[in-house]
């Protein structure tokens, strides 16, 4: 994969960033077969997004059992510094040769990320991982809303949003407000990893933005899950578990969301964030035997059905125009 050129300034907004996410459209003088084409190109980064959703929240539900040894913040300890060391060790990323741009943009996305996951872990701590999820998807939602530039993206954000709270139970005046805090501002770190991860993939080559960022978040979270769990990071079992928390929330779907960020546009990404509730939904009846009840069933089907028509949406507007005769 050759390395993507790094623009020459910034984005100074939200909406610029995602706008300028590289897309996969087909050219306007494309032959009529080249649409099966496109429309199979358009559907790998999908599948992407999909596979690192199910394996981040599957890996969610292995972090809930985990806390009872080492911790919130030990558990996101670990789970950075796994992942920073098997990506550093799989990437090898060039250190050279880089702007300082481009080293700013890789120190936000690990703040971003490390973030990020101190604050929904925090949150698990104190509310189900079903209802965080649904908090902490409310980031994504409102950047795709705030990024859109259809009225139909609209649509499918306010169906998900409608599902996101259904699952909820339409309100979350029950559950502790500090967890829900923490799983808001997770969210609003979610939205800064969507911007950022789409920035580091066009600076970087592969994976190597990634491996970079997550060192930067491993380096600062350290501190402070030694500072909570101390010698219990040291025991063979939690260090295996963290291992395969770090491999299934961290290593597998970052890689996978920063590929496909290279191909689809971020306003969609961010709008496939809504099957996050329903995959935790899955992950924690299977893995924590949580109960799925009859209106949390229908807001996984709201979920899925906006996602699956944002992705349509998109997918309609990469359709080729036919060449004048």
């Amino acid at each position: 994969m050759t390395t993507p050129e790094a623009p020459s300034t910034a984005p100074a907004t939200p909406t610029a960033a995602l706008s300028a996410a590289p897309s996969a459209a087909t050219p306007a003088n494309a032959p009529a077969g080249s649409a099966a084409v496109s429309r199979r190109a358009a559907l790998g980064p999908v599948g992407l997004v999909l596979a690192g959703g199910v394996s981040v929240q599957f890996g969610g539900a292995l972090a809930v059992k985990l806390m009872s040894r080492a911790g919130a913040l030990g558990v996101v300890s670990l789970r950075l510094l796994v992942a920073a060391v098997v990506l550093l060790l799989v990437c090898r990323p060039r250190l050279r040769g880089h702007s300082r741009t481009d080293w700013g943009t890789v120190v936000v996305f690990g703040v971003a990320m490390a973030a990020m996951n101190g604050l929904f872990y925090q949150s698990v701590d104190r509310i189900p991982l079903g209802p965080a999820v649904t908090l902490e998807v409310l980031g994504p939602l409102a950047l795709s809303v705030l990024a859109s530039r259809r009225a139909l993206n609209l649509v499918w954000a306010g169906l998900a949003l409608a599902g996101v709270f259904l699952l909820g139970g339409g309100g979350f005046s029950g559950l502790d407000p500090l967890g829900v805090a923490f799983a808001l501002g997770a969210g609003a770190m979610w939205a800064a990893y969507i911007i950022f991860s789409a920035r580091t993939g066009r600076r970087f080559p592969q994976a190597d933005g990634l491996a970079l960022a997550m060192a930067v978040g491993a380096v600062l979270f350290l501190p402070l899950g030694i500072a909570e769990s101390g010698t219990k990071l040291l025991d063979p079992v939690t260090i295996g578990l963290g291992a395969a928390v770090a491999v299934l929330s961290s290593v597998l779907p970052y890689t996978l969301e920063l590929l496909a960020l290279r191909r689809l546009p971020a306003s969609t990404f961010a709008i496939m964030m809504s099957l996050e509730p329903a995959l935790a939904a899955t992950a924690g009846f299977l893995i924590l035997h949580q109960s799925l009840a009859a209106t949390e069933a229908i807001a996984i089907a709201l979920v899925i059905a906006a996602s699956m028509g944002a992705v349509r949406t998109q997918m309609g507007r990469r359709k080729p125009v036919a060449p004048e005769a």
